[in-house]
């Protein structure tokens, strides 16, 4: 986990949101001592212990009237709090779930008995469970800021426990559920309705995206800065371009200076080798008021780690096969049988020679597939300044 800070200070970053475990997974192994003493260490050097965000797996879900998922829910979610409290990370984002067959009040009140349980086993810990904004899709819950600060309410009254209940926005799952992001007039009024119902003291963490979905849409699908609708789909997005947009009013509110703040935008590198996440934070920095021109980003030094899932699997579908791929492809098919019945034999096949050495072949792994990686590779500012 610790490489996550490295890239993140690389980036120019000043905070991280991470898994702590595999986020497809029930099964979770313990902490390794070593990693954990490396992650506070370093964390601590760098002065992070108030602003790293832990995402939770996407298998729990909290509203579901179906009693065996719900505990195991509850379940994860202790053991996701708990690893939070021993990596001294204070913000635990994660969904609030889908009610499914129940119905929305059910599911609002499923949240909040769960809640009451996961605070009853963490008493004493410090972590806040922040309930993430959604696109409001089908039966999600979070859609809108009165589902949120329901759900928030509900649970304060169960549990008594209103420090540990907190929120998180993402300016895609918002423009996406019908608050209209596009403009910076809008935006603010978004913010100020937000305020109103849930209260900004209560938003722990913002995750900074654009949307591919038009306002209302309930896709929840992320895009560069500048390149999805939120930003005016431009295809060479610049920061002149963008300072009416909605993103200029999320990076010049005054009161969300200090929440930590997360790229949830697509990695790897653009065509001229330039990072990604590099160029989405150049071109929120860009939109600080008063701020001076600031360079473009360099090329990486090196190939980027992570790609776009589909990327990789395109081009490892194109891939010309080798020996071994063709004799699994032949073993599959079935064998043809020669006049006499029996079976053709098998054309032998010669193994694949190893890479002189020098050489070197980097494959891309998805980061849905690695364990304890920063969510898609996830990287932030606390404040992009």
């Amino acid at each position: 986990m610790v490489h996550a800070l490295t890239e993140a200070v690389g980036l120019g970053m000043d905070t991280v949101q991470v898994f702590t475990k595999n986020q497809q997974q029930w099964h979770t192994k313990p902490l390794d001592d070593g990693m954990t003493r490396e992650w506070l260490s370093e964390l601590t050097r760098l002065g992070w212990t108030d602003r790293v965000v832990s995402h939770a797996g996407y298998l729990s879900n909290l509203a579901t009237p179906d009693d065996a998922l719900w505990q195991k829910s509850i379940d994860l979610m202790t053991i996701e709090i708990e690893r939070c409290e021993a990596l001294s990370i204070p913000f635990l984002v994660h969904h609030p779930g889908a009610f499914t067959t129940s119905s929305r009040e059910q599911g609002i009140e499923r949240i909040a008995l769960a809640y009451k349980d996961l605070f009853a086993r963490t008493k004493g810990m410090r972590t806040t469970l922040c309930l993430e904004g959604t696109v409001g899709a089908g039966s999600q819950l979070g859609g809108t800021f009165e589902e949120l600060a329901a759900v928030r309410a509900r649970s304060i009254e169960l549990s008594g426990t209103p420090a540990r209940v907190g929120f998180c926005l993402d300016t895609c799952h918002m423009h996406a559920a019908g608050y209209d992001m596009r403009t910076r007039a809008s935006a603010n009024a978004a913010l100020d309705r937000f305020d109103h119902i849930c209260g900004l003291s209560n938003l722990k963490a913002f995750h900074i995206n654009d949307s591919k979905g038009p306002c209302g849409s309930h896709l929840d699908r992320h895009d560069h800065i500048g390149k999805g609708t939120i930003g005016g789909s431009l295809p060479d997005p610049t920061p002149d371009a963008l300072r009416d947009c909605g993103f200029a009013a999320v990076v010049n509110h005054p009161r969300l200076r200090d929440v930590p703040k997360l790229l949830e935008t697509p990695k790897g590198d653009d065509p001229s080798g330039r990072p990604w996440d590099a160029i989405n934070l150049y071109m929120l920095r860009s939109l600080i008021d008063g701020t001076p021109a600031l360079p473009l980003p360099k090329p990486s030094a090196e190939p980027a780690r992570t790609r776009p899932r589909n990327e990789a699997k395109a081009e490892k579908k194109a891939a010309p096969k080798g020996p071994k791929e063709l004799a699994k492809k032949a073993a599959k098919k079935p064998s043809k049988k020669t006049k006499s019945g029996k079976k053709a034999p098998t054309p032998k096949t010669s193994a694949r020679k190893k890479p002189a050495a020098g050489s070197s072949r980097t494959v891309a792994r998805s980061p849905q597939k690695t364990k304890n990686q920063t969510k898609s590779e996830k990287s932030g500012s606390r404040s992009p300044r």
